[in-house]
Parts: structure tokens; sequence; C-alpha cells
């Protein structure tokens, strides 16, 4: 049983580090979203995001959640007008992020949630453990 509450817990744990990339990553978005290239025609900060792989661990026979990687949004930047910024191009537009401040806040929205779930099965884990000791004490 001692196994299957720590398999639990590890299981747990792959989803809290796989989410908090993804809360990082979603972070330097948003911190992002309103910067902008520093020459004129360059190119401002490409939106990221995570990808999730699942991997087969032959030892325990379970599916465990890895970042596959990390990639450029490749959707177009959105242009504004502004032919007095240091970025604009000859007909006076800049580019900015390709970044949708609602979309992030809703990711991250999601990205916690799945964080705070992988936690509440660490804590319910580690009941279960700490109540198999008291029952091993009696």
């Amino acid at each position: 049983m001692t196994t299957d509450i720590k398999q639990a817990m590890d299981l747990a744990a792959m989803g809290m580090r796989a989410q908090g990339t993804r809360m990082r990553v979603i972070s330097e978005n948003m911190a992002n979203a309103e910067t902008t290239a520093r020459e004129a025609g360059g190119d401002p900060y490409r939106r990221q995001m995570v990808t999730f792989k699942n991997v087969m661990n032959r030892r325990t026979d379970v599916n465990e959640v890895k970042i596959d990687k990390i990639i450029g949004d490749q959707s177009d930047f959105r242009m504004k007008h502004d032919p007095s910024h240091p970025a604009a191009d000859k007909d006076g537009f800049i580019k900015l992020p390709n970044v949708n401040s609602l979309v992030e806040m809703m990711d991250m929205r999601e990205a916690q949630r799945s964080y705070e779930a992988n936690l509440g099965i660490i804590d319910m884990s580690r009941t279960m453990l700490m109540r198999t000791i008291d029952l091993l004490r009696s």
C-alpha cells in the first residue's frame, strides 16, 4: 500500500512541476505583453507555449506527464499605428507581441487549478500514509 501512496505522490509532484513550468511561461508572456522591438521593423516578444507529453515509466508501468518543449506561438503579431515610435516601420506601424492577456489569464487559472488538484492528491496521500503509520503503531 505504501508503494501505491508513494507512486501517487510522485505522479502528483510531476504534475505540479509541469504546471509550475507552465505558470512561469504564462507569467513571462504577460510580463512581455506590451514590449516592442528595439529597432525599426524588428520583431517583438513572441508568445511562448508549453507542450506536454506522456512518458511511460517502465519501472512502475505508469504514464507520467513531462514537459515536451516550450515553443513560440507562430500567430501574427498585433500592429499599432505609432509613427513616432523608434520601432515604427516606413508606414508608421509597430509590431506588438502576439500575447492576449485574457487568454493568458484563462491559461493561468487552468494551470493553477491543475496545480492545486495535484497538491490535493499529495495532501490526501500524506494523510493516508499517516493513518497507516498510526494503525501500525496500535
